[in-house]
């Protein structure tokens, strides 16, 4: 296999416009937990199925898992997001095009950190109102928009990338 060039990518205000806004999300996941976590009753939504239901509960604690994991996620892709030389692409990478490549590719990641943000939050959001009892579950919108969401936005970077060639 041959070396990819490794060249530094600049970021753009788009760029770091959603940096902030996935940390923002990633902030807005702990303070959300934080803030409600006493309120809680010691039973609440763990899980929901497809339309939206709740289908099953756990512990107060358990509040805790996705801003864990959204963190986690998060911090992981933000860190591979420095090599983009290493992520798999749909065409051949070369010296002329590679700040193109590298450029969608970095981007690509930034939004998809940003959309698990925001979908945690709203999870962890609508669990902890199921909990209070201000809400019923998630809602049968919620899946389909998520699968759409996490499917049309890779498809579009991906278009882009081969029209990069």
């Amino acid at each position: 296999m041959e070396a990819r060039p490794k060249i530094k990518i600049l970021l753009t205000s788009t760029d770091k416009m959603l940096e902030v806004l996935g940390w923002f999300t990633v902030l807005l996941l702990w303070i959300l937990v934080i803030v409600n976590y006493a309120k809680l009753p010691e039973t609440i939504p763990t899980h929901y199925n497809g339309v939206g239901s709740v289908d099953g509960y756990g512990a107060k604690g358990s509040i805790l898992i996705l801003p864990i994991v959204g963190t986690c996620i998060f911090v992981g892709l933000t860190y591979l997001n420095k090599f983009p030389e290493v992520f798999n692409y749909a065409i051949r990478i070369t010296k002329e095009n590679a700040e193109k490549q590298y450029t969608n590719a970095t981007r690509m990641i930034r939004y998809l950190k940003l959309m698990t943000g925001i979908v945690f939050l709203f999870i962890n959001y609508q669990t902890i109102h199921v909990a209070i009892g201000k809400s019923n579950g998630l809602s049968s919108w919620f899946l389909p928009l998520v699968l759409i969401m996490f499917g049309v936005f890779p498809a579009y970077f991906i278009i882009k990338s081969i029209r990069y060639k």
